[in-house]
């Protein structure tokens, strides 16, 4: 990166250096191969039950050539460091969402903020198991980094204290996003204000009515308990998040090739159960907070949701010179999508 290093990440790669150094492929036949699986939720998500499974079938299938220390919780970086570790090489793993991406310079990613340009997870899962998916991963291999797999966290809904059933209940209301100019485009595009605010902030501005609503996959707004500040939940599955497992390339690339192929293996399994995990998981939320009795949960007919597409389908177009009109095009084809019906 071009940016100055953080003092506080050049500190701690100094102080691990003697670690890193018992990491290197000379050391293969001495010792186990440690990788630093870093990442910031917690043991009990879909990101962390994954990557605790990854650990323990590297250590399986490699029979315990590799030793995989997972740090969740941001134990060993926060969310704004620990891209930069991982080109730093302190630590040789992340999972982090897709939007961290975009200041790489790979905006192609942001294709995944875009309002649905997914139907479903059978649309989702031809691009992010697929080729298209790992076009995109190849991207990052000019930053230092390569890229093994995707993990889903969801499908989005929307929430607020009042009914979002059609584009005009948008209309004047704050709106929290994270950090996008996509997600900034498609609310706006459904008369929206939208608020950039960190993920930890959002339930106090909901509950102070800083902003009136937000956007997340129902497992992430049930364990922050926004349901229990906000009074409407729309069933949009308008848009998705989701996490890129990475590797610094450098190391990666001094594996041996039989503990390269069984790491792929392990990372193939492990897929599976965090999407399998995540999905589940966003099913429970959702029945969750209806139980509570407190949140209104309205799912969208066919022709609503319609709807709201027909209102944001332009910021794909609005958005394409920014991620790319090939990325696009290709989802598109992929996927079937014809924007010219809507």
């Amino acid at each position: 990166m071009n940016t100055p290093l953080s003092t506080s990440i050049v500190r701690r790669t100094l102080l691990a250096l003697g670690a890193a150094l018992a990491v290197t492929p000379a050391a293969f036949a001495q010792s186990p191969i440690v990788i630093k699986f870093s990442h910031v939720v917690a043991v009990d998500t879909p990101k962390g039950k994954a990557a605790a499974f990854f650990a323990k079938r590297a250590a399986e299938l490699t029979k315990g050539k590799v030793k995989v220390e997972v740090y969740p919780n941001s134990q060993l970086y926060k969310d704004k460091e620990e891209m930069e570790a991982l080109q730093l090489g302190s630590v040789q793993m992340l999972a982090p969402s897709l939007s961290k991406f975009a200041p790489l310079g790979v905006k192609e990613f942001e294709v995944f903020d875009l309002p649905f340009i997914f139907d479903d997870y059978n649309d989702l899962h031809k691009i992010t198991l697929g080729p298209v998916g790992q076009k995109l991963l190849k991207k990052l291999e000019s930053r230092g980094i390569t890229g093994l797999s995707y993990w889903d966290n969801g499908f989005k809904v929307m929430s607020a204290n009042k009914p979002l059933k059609y584009v005009e209940d948008y209309k004047g209301t704050k709106m929290r996003i994270q950090s996008s100019k996509v997600l900034d485009a498609q609310m706006r595009a459904l008369g929206a204000l939208p608020q950039v605010l960190a993920f930890s902030e959002t339930y106090q501005a909901l509950q102070t009515g800083v902003v009136d609503g937000t956007e997340n996959p129902p497992s992430n707004l049930y364990t922050q308990k926004m349901h229990e500040v906000q009074k409407h939940v729309s069933v949009t599955n308008h848009g998705y998040l989701g996490y890129a497992v990475v590797v610094n390339k450098k190391f990666w690339d001094g594996l041996p090739a039989d503990v390269r192929a069984a790491l792929n293996k392990a990372m193939a399994e492990s897929t599976k159960v965090a999407n399998d995990v995540a999905f589940q998981d966003n099913q429970n939320a959702l029945a969750a907070v209806k139980a509570t009795g407190k949140t209104t949960v309205y799912t969208l007919s066919p022709a609503e949701r319609f709807l709201l597409k027909k209102a944001t389908i332009g910021v794909h177009k609005q958005m394409a010179s920014r991620i790319g009109t090939e990325t696009i095009q290709e989802i598109y084809q992929v996927t079937g999508f014809d924007p010219s019906k809507l």
